[in-house]
């Protein structure tokens, strides 16, 4: 049975098996049914959204399933996927359920359970909500699944609800008890999505100047040129305002990336390191240890061991970060991307949480995002993608391993290098870090070379 839930839920184009009315309502009910068996009861299922224009029918179909099995559902409306798993927890229900594509564009939409702790479903739940999937759509056929792609679209409304407001008050009376952000200014790019409201009402509540941007959802404007994916604007109105800090977030708000006041970028890695360092001098960094994925920078592993800290890396994926943090009992740990992870708080990424977290680091340590991100020299990378006939451990070929100890023994403990394979495409993909980019970019071609020659 083919998969449909990847390890962020499952994405796809809005309109098309499996983002489309008839899957969702049999999402709905399956998700209702097999509650109601573990629980002996009918559940509650909280369900939001963000702002893309199939959001609305998407979520009618999705509570058609699930009330018609019986669940009662309560809607958060547009707001973040974050938000989502705090109102799951929060209002003790049993599952909670964003629609949301996160960072892609409109076209596409998604879906995400929540147990309710905040972490994501059990892939036991999710294979047999797969499988009730296939069942029904079999049974149904062709013809009890047409007109399912031309749904209409319902009216977006983006105004806060109770239970918006609910998230609101959590973030402003809980994250941010004790913080004034009196006298800082803000240019926060909302990407048009689910923090479109949300964030600049929060960081407001707060005392902060706001400048908004992005913050007009039309249905089909959600990261467009805009957000976490595109901080070229944020960067250059960061400077325009003369403010002190810009913020950006991806559609569904649950990662942040930050400008400083010299419109520098500084990623999800940059935060990482300001966070480690706070957390270090107040005893709060759980055995020393920050999590990443293997994406992250060698310059942040380099930057926490000069001060005796250490870096655990795991695949990429939040999924799998939550996982480390959930297993060694770790304090801290993130993507590059801008999700980060902080399990005390939220066992879901939160980029509201860690704008609040960053920013009390900035007025506790009365310092400048630029001022607390020394000491983080981000190394040059190349990423280099070879097509391979056939997918064999690497280890096998003396001619790859070969090279790849000439490299290592040459970057000295100044870089680093990764080799694997892609998981979808015929592809190795060749990743080196280094003090010097033409440095890289010849041991990348050297080692493209070896793996053209012996698996190409």
């Amino acid at each position: 049975m083919k998969k449909l839930f990847g390890t962020d839920g499952m994405r796809g184009e809005a309109g098309k098996f499996p983002l489309d009315a008839a899957t969702f309502e049999i999402v709905g009910a399956s998700l209702a049914n097999h509650l109601r068996e573990k629980l002996g009861r009918a559940p509650l299922i909280v369900v939001g959204r963000d702002t893309r224009e199939s959001g609305p029918w998407l979520e009618q179909a999705l509570a058609r399933g699930a009330n018609g099995a019986g669940a009662d559902l309560q809607s958060g409306g547009v707001i973040t996927t974050p938000g989502v798993a705090y109102l799951a927890r929060s209002l003790s229900a049993d599952a909670g359920v964003v629609i949301s594509a996160s960072h892609n564009p409109y076209q596409d939409n998604g879906l995400k359970i929540f147990a309710p702790g905040g972490k994501k479903l059990d892939e036991e739940t999710e294979r047999l909500i797969e499988k009730d999937i296939f069942a029904k759509t079999e049974l149904l056929g062709a013809a009890g699944r047409a007109g399912s792609e031309s749904t209409p679209v319902s009216t977006n409304t983006y105004e806060t609800g109770p239970l918006q407001s609910r998230y609101l008050d959590y973030l402003a009376n809980e994250i941010g008890r004790g913080l004034s952000l009196a006298g800082i200014k803000l240019v926060v790019d909302c990407a048009n999505g689910a923090a479109s409201a949300l964030a600049p009402a929060l960081l407001e509540r707060l005392g902060a100047t706001v400048i908004a941007i992005n913050n007009a959802p039309d249905g089909r404007n959600i990261n467009l040129n805009c957000g976490s994916l595109h901080t070229e604007q944020l960067q250059s109105e960061v400077l325009n305002q003369h403010a002190d800090l810009g913020v950006a977030f991806d559609g569904d708000a649950d990662r942040s990336l930050f400008v400083d006041a010299q419109g520098q970028l500084v990623n999800g890695d940059g935060s990482l390191w300001v966070l480690a360092k706070y957390f270090q001098a107040r005893n709060e960094l759980t055995h020393e240890t920050v999590v990443a994925t293997v994406m992250s920078n060698v310059g942040l592993e380099l930057a926490l061991k000069s001060r005796g800290l250490a870096l655990v890396r795991t695949d990429v994926g939040d999924k799998y970060v939550l996982d480390e943090l959930l297993r060694s009992g770790a304090t801290l740990g993130g993507e590059q991307s801008g999700h980060i992870i902080l399990p005390k708080l939220s066992l879901a990424g939160d980029g509201l949480i860690t704008t609040l977290s960053l920013l009390r680091v900035i007025v506790e340590e009365e310092k400048s995002l630029q001022q607390l991100t020394e000491g983080f020299e981000v190394f040059p990378q190349i990423l280099v993608n070879v097509k391979v006939t056939q997918k064999r451990p690497f280890a096998e070929f003396d001619s790859i391993n070969k090279v790849v100890r000439e490299i290592e023994n040459e970057l000295g403990g100044r870089g680093r290098l990764l080799l694997r394979y892609s998981g979808t495409e015929s592809l190795a993909r060749v990743m080196i870090e280094g003090k010097s980019q033409s440095q890289i970019e010849g041991f990348a071609g050297r080692l493209a070379a070896a793996i053209k020659q012996t698996l190409g």
